[in-house]
């Protein structure tokens, strides 16, 4: 079923003759506003491509499973994006059928295309390449009230944003699979990502790095989110890497697990100087195999304002000094200067729930 908004006319008549006014009160070919019926693919499909062609604003049904059995392209379970497309969940998810025998990913923004996602999951997307459940290549991709959850890929198992925007607000990403780099999310391509009020949780990147999130040639900042369980090789929460800077406020990276940077593996390659910038936030409880259980700072600049690193396995930071302000117990005091973070504003555990 769809509803559409139209301009209207105003009709007067002057004198003994009939004539007619016209007043527009709406700009012209308004964006349709289209409900999809729950598990109407063909339906969702459709309004897809029409709100590629039109803008528009598409209403799923509340709290339904939209069940993607075959890819609609050999990649994708849903059209490319290509407009300005804005799909309201209403608390309902979008999946790719456990039982499907092709691997695709649900979404896939391409350059110039916008779409925003508001409550809605999405999940079980399986992908050869990057971006198990969304990848962003170069358009914008906004995150609202969003859960990505177990989905895989080869990198940026939940999403991948390559040299595009990504904007996540009170979203969870939890439980995504990366066979590479990038469990949760990838940011690539000198893209840019952020996230404000939500979580990364329980990501995994198998042989490689940035269990949570990996940055390579990008920027990111990361504003009162939980950066919790995660694992990888280097960089069990975060990694940060080839010249890429990221930003931390009213942040926690807690209970994560490397072999090396547990909490923050921060990285400086040929290709740049990686930049850290840690502010009112708090890595404790992580733990490393080898080195810098808390944060790993090889050869690049991590600053720590009003941030503690604290009760980190086997260490806080690593190599020992090169991460001002951050003192590991084994070989000094534990102590520390700097005042402990402010809090206001940051989700706790136990208050992150799927936001359906």
């Amino acid at each position: 079923m769809r509803f559409i908004s139209r301009s209207g006319a105003m009709t007067a008549a002057v004198g003994a003759g009939l004539s007619l006014a016209v007043l527009p009160t709406g700009a012209a070919g308004a964006a349709e506003d289209i409900r999809v019926g729950c598990n109407d693919i063909p339906g969702l499909v459709d309004a897809i491509n029409q709100a590629n062609a039109n803008g528009g604003r598409i209403t799923l049904a509340s709290r339904c499973t939209y069940t993607l059995t075959t890819p609609d392209n050999p990649d994708d379970g849903l059209p490319e994006i290509t407009g300005d497309v804005t799909i309201s969940g209403n608390g309902s998810t979008i999946r790719r059928d456990p039982d499907a025998t092709e691997s695709f990913r649900i979404f896939h923004v391409v350059s110039g295309g916008t779409l925003t996602l508001k409550s809605l999951t999405v999940t079980g997307g399986l992908s050869s390449d990057s971006g198990g459940g969304a990848l962003n290549e170069q358009g914008t991709l906004n995150l609202n009230d969003t859960v990505f959850k177990e989905n895989s890929a080869v990198t940026g198992g939940g999403v991948s944003n390559n040299g595009g925007q990504l904007n996540l607000e009170r979203t969870i990403v939890e439980r995504n699979t990366a066979s590479s780099f990038g469990g949760g999310v990838l940011n690539n391509g000198n893209g840019t990502t952020t996230m404000k009020r939500g979580s990364l949780l329980r990501n995994r990147a198998v042989t490689s790095n940035g269990g949570g999130f990996e940055n390579q040639v990008g920027t990111a900042t990361l504003e009162s989110v939980s950066v919790r369980g995660n694992t990888a090789i280097e960089g069990g929460g975060i990694r940060n890497v080839n010249g890429s800077t990221v930003n931390l406020k009213s942040t926690i990276l807690k209970e994560n697990i490397a072999v090396r940077g547990a909490g923050l593996s921060n990285l400086s390659t040929t290709f740049g100087n990686a930049t850290a910038t840690l502010v009112d936030s708090l890595v404790t409880r992580n733990t490393a195999i080898t080195a810098g259980g808390g944060i790993d700072n090889q050869a690049g600049q991590v600053t720590l304002t009003n941030t503690r690193v604290i009760n980190n396995e086997p260490d806080n930071c690593a190599p020992e000094g090169s991460v001002p302000g951050c003192t590991n117990p084994t070989t000094t005091s534990s102590s520390s200067t700097i005042d402990p973070p402010t809090t206001q504003g940051l989700q706790s555990d136990d208050d992150i729930k799927d936001p359906k």
